[in-house]
């Protein structure tokens, strides 16, 4: 696979012709001692507390995950060939990391924290909708690195990309591996007001920190540090929407905090709140650069009446429909980031041409097969957003796919004793187990993307961009909030005697954290547009 490797190219320093002059010897061997030398004052000015020394985490090896072939193109060709997941008619529900297309478990309910939209919007700040949840017994953990497998390579220190030219236009941001950047994140739980208390770890009491250090490194260039001046000036008199669940949130927030830094250097303003109970958003007065938020659990038209023989109060979808509520607001908007597919998980009908052709945890009539599980929606649905948005009249701005995000429920599912407790640091390269139900959702939603880029014109083609950070991510089980979901001080953090995790959330992620990544990606997009756009005009 094209994943970055962890050796060093295998190159002799002694050359073919021996015996060699003495001279030659003695350069040879005065260049490893300087070699040794650089390596110990490299030791000493990147100390790591952890037991890994600034490893690369680099992609595994092909035969643990399939590497999906370029993601350049705008299309995703061959992705997940000869996948052994199969669908059948069995509806993949499952929040399981356990690995394997044993994962894919049918009739299974969907994690906590989802609907954290439910209740108003108060000043543009949300109350969590937390539920008190019994988790069952864990099985055991996977992916636990031992001692022995931390390979021996240092990473080079990481150079500051703030001040040089951006990563080349068409670099795939999506094959690389994590290292560890000792400078840490450009702000913190503290420097920003609007982080949603579930995702504030660090206020919640988590402990380690190291989770907040780790950075991508796309293996064929740079992706610079977040650079809120360029995004502002970049953005200047435009609107970013973000749009969909409550990871969509998640990341809306990370994009807002890095925005208002105060860090070292400079401060940004503090934006202004306009938000209102169907859009959250925050305007940059200098820039006038607004940050906007529109909530949709689907992306597609739902309703609750009464449906054909779908009683009223169940959710339908109507799978060949838009959102009606993101079609009215995109004239507004310049650049929008749309997210979703967790909320499949959750019951509903799905309605296709005005039939009722499958359900998720709502099937009255088991003896006849369903037509579209809730795998096949997910991808229906992509489809269906991005066509109404790449067609729309008038919105001609740039719509990004970020594509699933991975849970890391690890031993099992999140109420049946999934956890990703105590993980202190990113999966090693190579120890990486499969996910059934990510694999396949991300093969959908890619599916569902590629239609669409299909049916579009040339024009709106290269409006439309995938942002594949499913693999990349499921490296990241150290960057979620587990217990650490609230300021509570009397919470659960720890196994019981029994062995039960407590109750966690293992999909949302910590801010600062991992997530702070996908805005910094989000801003090379934009930039690679803006720049793209000038070339052509």
């Amino acid at each position: 696979g094209k994943a970055m490797a962890l050796g060093s190219p295998k190159v002799s320093i002694f050359g073919a012709a021996f015996p060699a002059k003495v001279s030659t010897i003695a350069i040879a061997i005065g260049g490893l001692a300087s070699f040794f030398v650089f390596g110990l004052l490299l030791r000493l000015s990147y100390p790591i507390g952890s037991s890994v020394s600034g490893v690369f985490y680099g992609n595994a090896t092909p035969e643990l995950v399939q590497v999906p072939l370029s993601l350049t193109n705008h299309t995703v060709e061959g992705l997940y060939t000869g996948s052994d997941v199969s669908v059948s008619d069995q509806n993949l529900t499952s929040h399981s990391s356990s690995g394997g297309p044993d994962a894919v478990v049918s009739e299974n309910i969907p994690p906590p924290g989802l609907d954290s939209d439910k209740k108003p919007l108060v000043d543009g700040k949300e109350e969590a909708d937390e539920k008190k949840i019994d988790v069952g017994s864990g099985g055991g953990e996977t992916n636990v690195p031992k001692a022995g497998d931390t390979p021996s390579v240092v990473s080079s220190p990481p150079h500051d990309d703030s001040k040089t030219a951006s990563a080349e236009p068409e670099c795939d941001l999506y094959q690389g591996s994590w290292f560890y950047d000792p400078e840490g994140p450009v702000y913190t739980n503290n420097s920003c007001p609007v982080i949603t208390q579930m995702q504030n770890c660090q206020g919640n009491g988590r402990s380690d920190k190291g989770y907040e250090n780790w950075r991508w490194k796309p293996s064929q260039c740079d992706l610079p540090r977040f650079d809120a001046k360029k995004f502002l000036e970049l953005m200047r008199g435009k609107t970013l929407a973000f749009i969909g669940d409550s990871v969509a949130r998640n990341q809306m927030e990370s994009m807002l905090c890095l925005l208002w830094q105060a860090n070292c250097c400079f401060q940004v303003e503090t934006p202004v709140n306009r938000g209102s109970r169907k859009m959250q958003r925050w305007l940059f007065k200098s820039s006038s650069v607004m940050i906007a938020r529109i909530w949709s659990s689907w992306l597609v038209h739902q309703f609750n009446e009464k449906f054909d023989y779908a009683p009223e109060g169940v959710t339908k979808l109507k799978l060949d429909r838009p959102d009606e509520r993101i079609i009215e607001a995109l004239p507004k908007f310049d650049v929008v980031v749309l997210s979703s597919g967790h909320w499949f998980a959750k019951q509903s009908v799905y309605i296709l041409n005005d039939e009722i052709v499958g359900g998720q945890l709502w099937w009255p009539d088991k003896s006849k097969p369903m037509k579209v599980n809730n795998v096949e929606a997910f991808g229906i649905s992509v489809e269906t957003i991005l066509k109404s948005v790449a067609t729309h009249p008038n919105y001609t701005g740039l719509t990004i796919v970020r594509t699933w995000s991975p849970d890391h429920y690890e031993g099992g599912a999140w109420n049946t004793g999934g956890s990703c407790t105590g993980k202190e640091e990113p999966i090693l390269p190579g120890k990486l187990v499969k996910n059934g139900f990510t694999e396949i959702m991300h093969e959908k939603q890619a599916t569902g993307f590629n239609r669409a880029v299909e049916g579009v014109s040339e024009s709106s083609k290269v409006k439309l961009k995938l942002m594949d950070i499913t693999e990349a991510f499921g490296y990241r089980h150290d960057g979620h909030p587990g217990p650490y979901r609230s300021p509570d001080p009397n919470k659960i953090t720890k196994r019981g005697p029994d062995g039960r995790p407590p109750p966690q959330d293992c999909l949302h992620w910590c801010m600062p954290g991992p997530v702070d990544t996908w805005n910094e990606m989000v801003l090379e997009l934009i930039r690679r547009d803006v720049e793209g756009g000038k070339r052509n005009s």
